[in-house]
């Protein structure tokens, strides 16, 4: 194996919640070769993220798809210029092929799939489409194949937490929260966060509430319903059918990072798979998730990063439709979770 230093570009450009599964793949290269120097090409929403990552070096942001010609290849120059070793595409389009091909990167893997691999010279069979492993796995597939490509050995799976904040700081930020909200410090924080990006179905605004009224705990606790940028509407309305229960709505307007900083202090994070939750997963937070039966969006293809026994996941019955979200009994999934995570 050469000893020369190694610069290695990995392409993860789409949602937020695909780039946190990315995490584990990140962490595995950077452990197994420790002295490599990673860049991250991403969509500028996660950039924010990806610079809070301690396995990426820098961070390379893509242009929009429909950017002119002249700037796809000006683009494709400024790659070329900062001589990768290698690219490893975890998601790839044809436009992100084509312009790897043009930056005379001299080792391109990607995914076997769709016209993209024809860009590549080294590509992995997947078929994500049968959604038999976790996508973190699939990630985590293709640089263990580019390590295997490289002789280079593979050091045992790095396990969560994938991103960590300083204690302190996490402490006197959930101090403050809970003095500006009115919330008792000590009160447990359940998060539930009814958004969603719309790449997956969730459960209704009123599954949420009827949860939010049913979840139980030993000294009680305290509701935040978080949501992101377009998504305090749906928080306000949870917010209004919740009846009793102590909560409080919180409006991230302060960037990714400072909503995983307000993340990283729940003791449970409730969603349906979207971005927000595999921030929790990668923080390694207790979490509870509600996902759809259609093959691409299962509990398992999506599964958050956190260890197993902090998680949970809620899908509809075998004989539902498998969109069919409704068929998810908000009651009784409050119940498994009360009983895993808030009355122990």
């Amino acid at each position: 194996m050469s000893t020369q230093r190694k610069k290695i570009l990995i392409v993860r450009n789409d949602k937020l919640g695909d780039f946190m599964l990315a995490w584990p793949a990140f962490a595995t290269l950077k452990q197994s070769l420790p002295d490599c120097e990673i860049h991250v090409l991403v969509d500028p929403y996660t950039a924010d993220m990806a610079r809070l990552c301690p396995s990426i070096d820098q961070v390379i942001l893509d242009l929009s798809s429909d950017a002119r010609l002249s700037e796809q290849l000006a683009f494709s120059k400024r790659l070329k210029q900062q001589n990768y070793d290698a690219a490893i595409s975890l998601f790839s389009t044809t436009r992100i092929g084509w312009l790897l091909l043009l930056a005379g990167i001299p080792y391109r893997l990607a995914p076997a799939t769709k016209i993209a691999q024809l860009f590549y010279h080294s590509r992995l069979k997947q078929r994500r489409s049968r959604s038999e492993k976790p996508e973190y796995v699939y990630n985590q597939d293709l640089v263990i194949q580019y390590l295997h490509d490289s002789n280079i050995n593979t050091i045992q799976q790095p396990e969560p937490p994938y991103l960590e904040f300083d204690s302190t700081e996490i402490g006197q930020l959930r101090t403050a929260f809970c003095q500006t909200q009115r919330i008792e410090p000590g009160q447990p924080m359940v998060f539930i966060h009814p958004g969603s990006g719309g790449s997956a179905n969730n459960l209704s605004l009123e599954q949420y509430a009827e949860l939010g009224r049913n979840l139980k705990s030993k000294y009680g606790h305290h509701i935040i319903l978080s949501s992101g940028p377009g998504e305090v509407d749906q928080a306000k309305a949870v917010a209004e059918k919740l009846g009793n229960a102590a909560h409080t709505v919180y409006h991230s307007t302060e960037g990714l990072a400072r909503f995983a900083q307000h993340i990283a202090f729940a003791d449970l994070f409730i969603s349906g798979s979207t971005g927000p939750l595999h921030i929790a997963g990668a923080l390694n937070c207790m979490t509870a998730a509600f996902y759809p039966r259609r093959r691409s969006a299962t509990a398992l293809r999506w599964q958050t990063t956190n260890e197993q026994d902090r998680r949970l996941a809620f899908s509809p019955a075998d004989d539902a439709d498998e969109q069919d979200m409704l068929g998810i009994d908000a009651a009784e999934a409050a119940a498994e979770i009360s009983a895993k995570f808030l009355l122990v």
